[in-house]
């Protein structure tokens, strides 16, 4: 089946059919029902990789997520989605649940492809892929890891800036022994966000005390950290997560041991997924944009659809403290 059979059966010519398919240039209402009526008749589906060597230009997009499961890594995936599709792309997604062999497969394979751009919001990057990117021939975006390099935009967040935020907060309200609960702390922003605890922890006051566990990123992995931070005998008054999906966990797991939250202890995400405000109680974070991310994104990799916006720069954002019900004063003496 192919384009001609489309135009021959909808009476029209190859020209029509194509501008109705790629939803270019004017067609009457009526010409378009007839043509899509022909298309579903036919069972007619584009050959996009043929489309591409014609045209000379992919309209696919690669991405590369460390865990598709955390509603963080999926909103920025459909903001980029909603935005490939109202111009015409595909997204191609790869997940690599923060295996750095996965991450290079999944790179490999995508760039096989030849897409147009490359976007990759992984935390378990190394310099060297770092250097195999800036050497590609297309757009790339990273979110938050490694230095700019070529041909590779860099949109970070100021995750020290939002943890210091998290923990003033929590000092200001009297918690005076605060828990840190992460997962993969030795990479990229991961790793910020931990270190950020611990150094705010050191510079607030003397009497401060504080720990750090770390699990798998999960709601899951939030629950285990709580029970083992009260089995080291650890009573903290206050936990700040490094996300908002193991915050989840951390307050399921808190209400399963007897305690209230914020009454026993206060608990904070970081992310503000749209969870956040559906938890019990409501859970105090902070705000990344993955709309905003996701938007950039696209008119980075695709930037005659967007700004113009140039590749090699770096792309600051700020977290937005979110008060809401999962944190109070301290109660504890």
């Amino acid at each position: 089946m192919n384009l001609e059979d489309v135009a021959k059966r909808a009476k029209v010519s190859t020209a029509t059919v194509s501008r109705v398919l790629n939803d270019v240039g004017l067609v009457k209402s009526s010409t378009r029902a007839r043509v899509l009526k022909a298309v579903r008749e036919l069972n007619y589906h584009p050959n996009l990789h043929a489309r591409t060597l014609a045209g000379g230009k992919n309209r696919t997009l690669g991405m590369v997520v460390s865990n598709l499961e955390n509603p963080f890594f999926l909103d920025i995936f459909r903001a980029l989605e909603a935005e490939a599709h109202r111009h015409k792309y595909e997204v191609v997604v790869a997940n690599t649940d923060y295996r750095p062999q996965r991450l290079l497969a999944s790179v490999h394979n995508l760039m096989g492809r030849r897409p147009a751009g490359l976007a990759m919001i992984v935390s378990e990057m190394e310099p060297s892929l770092m250097d195999e990117l800036a050497g590609a021939n297309i757009p790339v975006v990273v979110y938050d890891v490694g230095a700019t390099k070529p041909n590779i935009t860099n949109i970070r967040v100021n995750y020290g800036k939002g943890m210091e935020k998290m923990a003033r907060y929590l000092h200001d309200l009297g918690h005076r022994r605060m828990a840190f609960v992460g997962h993969h702390t030795s990479l990229g922003p991961l790793s910020v966000r931990k270190k950020s605890f611990v150094d705010m922890m050191a510079a607030l006051t003397p009497e401060i005390e504080f720990t750090t566990m770390v699990e798998t990123d999960s709601p899951a992995g939030g629950r285990q950290a709580v029970r083992r931070i009260l089995a080291s005998g650890f009573r903290p008054t206050a936990v700040m997560c490094v996300n908002d999906y193991m915050a989840i966990g951390v307050l399921r797991e808190l209400r399963d041991q007897g305690l209230s939250v914020p009454g026993d202890v206060s608990v904070t995400g970081f992310d503000n997924i749209s969870l956040a405000e559906f938890t019990i109680p409501t859970l105090t974070t902070a705000h990344i944009p993955r709309e905003k991310i996701g938007k950039l994104i696209f008119e980075t990799l695709v930037p005659e659809q967007g700004r113009g916006t140039e590749t090699s720069q770096e792309i600051l954002i700020d977290p937005v403290l979110m008060v809401r019900e999962s944190t109070g004063p301290c109660k504890a003496n």
